[in-house]
Parts: C-alpha cells; sequence; structure tokens
C-alpha cells in the first residue's frame, strides 16, 4: 500500500472534523448534524441499499467520525481499494484518488456528508465485485445459468461496522483452498511475465524421444523456465526431458506419452500472459460458485471432460466424462443444483428440440425410420408408424418419443437425476469408444459418465450395505426403477480452465466453448489488467 494513502485516508478529513467540532451553541450543532443529514440522505438516494441502511441508523456516520474507529475503517478500506489487483479485481472501478481528494479536500458539514456517501459506494462496490464477482455471467454468454447470490447492501454495511475493518475486508473472498490457490499461481505468473516469460516457442510440431538439435534445446529451456524440469544444458531427449513432457501432458489433460506431438507443442506454446488470462477468470469464476458446496458434492468440470465426488474437500471418485457437442444447440450449461434420485434401467424421453430437429425430418420421409424409439401421443399411447407423418410440421409435431430401457438405450442403464429447467442429467451412454478420445465433447449437453455403475456404487454407499449388490438386483429385474438418495447430493457444473491440483500444481486446459475468452474480454473492459508483481 501506498503509505502516503494510508495516512491520507486516516487523517485527511482532520481539519473538517475539527472544524464541525469546535464548541457551538445548540442550534448550531443541531443545524450541522441536520445538513450532515442531508447531504447523505441526497447523495444515497439513487442506491436504495445505502439509503435504506443510514435510515435505519439515523444517518450516523460510518466513515467521516473522529475517533480511532472511523479511521481505522477509512483507512482499510483505501489499502483495500489499492491493492484490489491482488485478488483480480479492476483497481480502475474503485475511485481511490477521487476518494482520497474529496476527503482532503471537504471544508463543510455537507462535504463530509458527501464524502461519507462516497466511501459507502465504494466500499459496497468493492465488497460485492470480491465476494460474489466483478461480471453477470448470463450477461457474458448464455451458457452461464450460474445464478449468482448478490449480497444485501443494507446487511453489507451493517456487518461491517460491527466488524473489525480489515479482517471484514479479507473475509469477503471465497474462503476455499482452490481461491486461495489460484492467487499464489497468478503471483508466480506475475513474477515470470515481469522476467521475460517462458521464452522461445518451440519451433516443431512434434518431438520425440531421441531427437537432438536447437528444438529440443528450446523445449527444454521452456519446461525449465515452467518448473517441470531441473536446469540442465542436455540438447538431446533424453530420459529426463521424457519425463518432464509427461508431467507437462498430465498437468494438461493431454495424452500422457511422453511425445511431444502437436496438441502437446501447442499447449508448451501457449504464453504465460494466457495462462494468467486463465488463471484471473478462474478466480472470478470461483467468485460466482456457492460458498456452501455441500461436504459431500458433485463436481463436473467440462473442459477436464471428469466428473467427481468430493467428500469434505477430497476427491474420493473420480470418471471421465463426455460434455455437450460444441456448437450453439449443444453446449453444456453451467450451473449448480441438487441430486436427489437415480434411474435404473432409464427410458429416454426424447427432447422436443431433438425430436423436431432430427427425428421429424427422418420420420416425414419414411414413418418406419428410427425405428428404435416408440412414438406416443399425449396420453401414453403408442402410436402406429402407418401414421401420416408429412403433415407435421416442427411446431404442430402432437407426439412424443420414448425409447425403451435397455442395453442400448441412449441414456445406457442408469441416469443420475438433478431436476433442472435445462433438463440435463449424468447418464450412462452404449458409446464407450467415445471416453477413448482426448476431446470429448459430443452429446446434446447432458453429461455422459465412462464409469456410471462405480460412480453409482459410490452413491448407495451411504445407505446401502451392499451398493453393488443392491445396483444389480435392480438392474437385473429389468424395469425402470426410481431409487431416491437418501441424502441428495449438490451438484456443480464448472468450466475450469485453469485450476489448482490436489498436489498443489497448476493444471490448464483447452477454452472448449471460447467461454473463457468471452469472459476475459468482459473483465478486462470492466478494468482487469494483467498487472506484474509488486517489487
Amino acid at each position: 500500500m501506498n503509505p502516503l494513502s494510508a495516512r491520507v485516508a486516516a487523517f485527511a478529513l482532520s481539519s473538517c472534523i475539527a472544524a464541525v467540532g469546535v464548541v457551538m451553541a445548540p442550534s448550531q450543532a443541531s443545524a450541522q448534524v441536520t445538513a450532515f443529514k442531508q447531504a447523505v440522505a441526497e447523495s444515497a438516494s439513487s442506491d436504495e441499499g445505502i439509503a435504506a441502511f443510514y435510515r435505519k441508523t439515523g444517518y450516523a456516520p460510518v466513515w467521516t467520525g473522529e475517533d480511532d474507529t472511523h479511521r481505522a475503517r477509512r483507512a482499510a478500506l483505501i489499502e483495500a481499494l489499492e491493492t484490489a489487483d491482488l485478488q483480480g479485481l479492476p483497481t480502475g472501478r474503485y475511485p481511490v484518488d477521487r476518494l482520497v481528494s474529496a476527503m482532503r479536500d471537504a471544508r463543510t458539514v455537507r462535504d463530509l456528508g458527501l464524502v461519507e456517501t462516497m466511501l459507502s459506494r465504494a466500499f459496497v462496490q468493492y465488497a460485492a465485485d470480491l465476494r460474489s464477482g466483478v461480471l453477470v455471467p448470463s450477461r457474458v454468454d448464455d451458457g452461464l445459468k450460474r445464478e449468482v447470490e448478490r449480497p444485501d447492501v443494507a446487511v453489507l454495511l451493517a456487518e461491517f461496522v460491527q466488524a473489525e475493518p480489515m479482517q471484514f475486508l479479507r473475509r469477503l473472498a471465497p474462503d476455499s483452498m482452490q481461491y486461495r490457490a489460484l492467487l499464489k499461481e497468478k503471483l508466480r505468473l506475475e513474477k515470470k511475465i515481469a522476467e521475460g516469460g517462458w521464452g522461445e516457442t518451440v519451433p516443431t510440431t512434434k518431438l520425440e524421444p531421441g531427437a537432438s538439435g536447437r528444438a529440443v534445446v528450446i523445449l527444454r529451456d521452456r519446461l525449465i523456465s515452467m518448473g517441470y524440469l531441473a536446469r540442465s544444458s542436455v540438447a538431446v531427449y533424453d530420459d529426463d526431458l521424457h519425463r518432464a513432457v509427461l508431467s507437462f501432458q498430465t498437468a494438461n489433460g493431454l495424452e500422457a506419452d511422453g511425445v511431444a506431438g502437436p496438441s502437446t507443442i501447442e499447449a508448451i506454446n501457449v504464453a504465460a500472459e494466457d495462462r494468467l488470462k486463465s488463471v484471473l477468470v478462474a478466480l472470478e469464476r470461483e467468485r460466482w460458485l456457492p460458498r456452501e458446496r455441500g461436504e459431500r458434492h458433485i463436481l463436473v468440470n467440462q473442459t477436464d471432460f471428469s466428473a467427481r465426488i468430493v467428500d469434505n474437500g477430497l476427491v474420493t471418485f473420480q470418471t471421465r466424462a463426455v460434455i455437450g457437442k460444441n456448437t450453439e444447440d449443444r453446449r453444456s450449461p453451467e450451473f449448480s443444483d441438487v441430486m436427489d434420485h437415480m434411474v435404473i434401467n432409464p427410458s429416454w424421453y426424447v427432447p422436443r428440440s431433438i425430436i423436431t430437429k432430427e427425428y421429424l425430418p427422418k420420420l416425414r420421409r419414411n414413418p418406419n425410420a428410427v425405428g428404435h424409439l416408440e412414438i406416443t401421443d399425449s396420453r401414453g399411447r403408442r402410436v402406429s408408424r402407418n401414421h401420416n407423418f408429412s403433415r407435421y410440421s416442427a411446431r404442430s409435431f402432437p407426439f412424443a418419443m420414448r425409447q425403451p430401457p435397455g442395453k442400448n438405450n441412449a441414456l445406457g442403464l442408469v441416469k443420475f437425476m438433478f431436476p433442472n429447467k435445462y433438463n440435463i442429467y449424468l447418464h450412462d451412454t452404449p458409446q464407450k469408444h467415445l471416453f477413448d478420445s482426448e476431446v470429448r465433447a459430443y452429446s446434446h449437453g447432458c453429461i455422459r459418465l465412462a464409469e456410471p455403475f462405480e460412480f453409482a456404487y459410490a452413491l448407495l454407499a451411504r445407505q446401502e450395505e451392499d451398493p453393488k449388490d443392491f445396483f444389480h438386483r435392480v438392474l437385473n429385474t429389468g424395469q425402470e426403477t426410481r431409487v431416491n438418495l437418501d441424502q441428495p447430493v449438490p451438484v456443480h457444473l464448472i468450466y475450469r480452465t485453469a485450476w489448482i491440483g490436489s498436489r498443489g500444481e497448476a493444471e490448464y486446459r483447452r477454452d472448449v466453448y471460447g467461454r473463457d475468452a468471452k469472459i476475459w474480454e468482459a473483465l478486462s473492459a470492466a478494468g482487469v489488467t494483467l498487472a506484474t508483481v509488486r517489487m
């Protein structure tokens, strides 16, 4: 923090407060109080939350008093605003210079009232940004369905005046290990960028063990700079370099074969500045998540194509996943909900959008098309294939479609439900070969699991003595069966291109849907910058 700013924050109002506090007649003192209240009321009128707080407290000052408490509040706020970039926030959003000038230039009680409201506005803006994010997710991308809980302004101010100022401001940030670890990665990258980054980019598309030459030296130097390899000057793709490439591939979600192929070289050549953008976006995304995520919860990271069960902060089960195809109508959305049951031997009730876009055109050409699906009317009765489907449009088609339970069902043999308005759920699939791909974006939006049975066992373990036996007894009936979870489990569908692994290592992934690029653009427009490390 700038020491001058701290002194100004603490003492800039002293002359004005002293002038107001001189001995005066009761009528004069009353007029001064009234002038202060009027100034606060007028300047706060455009913000109902701030206005409501001051009305409730009788317009008592939060910032502009003359005692140590008020000075501590001013100093803590100015320090927080000046160092907002440490949290990945836009410092230009908080008018520190204007605040300090207003405090320094205050000469009348009315001036004090205006300063009081200015400080409260800056506090509310900073607190809301740090607690729940700078951006409104849905305004950035329509796949961001996350509903962020914004703080109640009046409550926020009321809590602040009861707390130690500096501690309160520090507690506004997400209290998660992930957030704190991302802040450390941010500082590491800023330091690396200040030193010049990771060096030259590797000038080739493939290098294998045994190779030698300048490209190998550049590859080695880049991995050394990233922290995957101890410093050396060997110009051969040796065992040490092979292990370093393996480590890099694992940390970046690539096929871990130790060969620096095209996708590996592309990832290695990503600039430190771009990785820093990913971290800044991840910090913003972390601010969007619910503070209480559940002692046990399910975490689906779309960019990692994975689904995890997390118990008390530890991953107790993990499996590969397939997410929605990267097209406008198929991308998997991001939101949180609660899983309360699974369906064993599920039917697939075909979504209306798939019926009209994919199946109706086929039925119009051939009424016997898609024969694995039943066509049903509004009462659930089967409709004859002799029907003249060609007379229907996408809007007028009156029927539903259903695929009965079975091993070839599009949902496989089990689906996991967290009822939501987006009709998204986790499920099995007969298309097991899709899990062999490095980039697994193929579905209509739902999340397919590579090991759905094992996922079911893990969920049932808390309510069944032998979860595997229970699951297969139900499965073997062949009947569609709903199994409720005695303890519903929160589900968080997230999208992280940067996060910190369990051993403290940074992991990065592709921006599959281009969402992080949009978020970075919005953060940049709001004033977030790639600041270098403070020296």
